[in-house]
């Protein structure tokens, strides 16, 4: 499964758009589809869990490409964001359990989607989405 997300994601990336662009278009297509299954009762476990996964898939594969040298962000960044993957993964594992809302999930991603986006202030998360 992860090699077939690595593979789209690849493959999105071979596209005209910046790195930047495809990266917020994943993150906003993952995030609607956790904001979707956060907001309504009758959403069947399936679509719940698969959001929660493909959010995992998404992260795991940011981790990877953060982790290769050929990386170009900065190496603190680098470091912050893969903490933030890290976080992010036993997050989803708590929510998973129940034990967690999801809401914590979409915050860190729309907070994400800001700075792919040149947003900074909380005004613009609605915005953003």
């Amino acid at each position: 499964m992860h090699q077939l997300a690595y593979k789209a994601y690849g493959e999105v990336t071979n596209r005209t758009a910046s790195d930047k662009q495809v990266e917020y278009a994943l993150f906003r297509e993952i995030t609607q589809s956790l904001q979707h299954v956060s907001q309504n009762e009758d959403v069947p476990a399936p679509e719940w869990a698969d959001a929660i996964d493909r959010n995992l898939q998404l992260w795991t594969l940011l981790s990877t490409d953060l982790m290769n040298e050929q990386n170009q962000l900065d190496a603190n960044l680098r470091r912050s964001l893969i903490i933030l993957a890290e976080s992010v993964r036993r997050i989803s594992h708590r929510v998973l359990g129940g034990s967690e809302e999801l809401q914590d999930l979409i915050d860190i991603n729309e907070t994400i989607m800001q700075g792919l986006s040149g947003q900074t202030g909380q005004a613009d998360a609605g915005e953003a989405a």
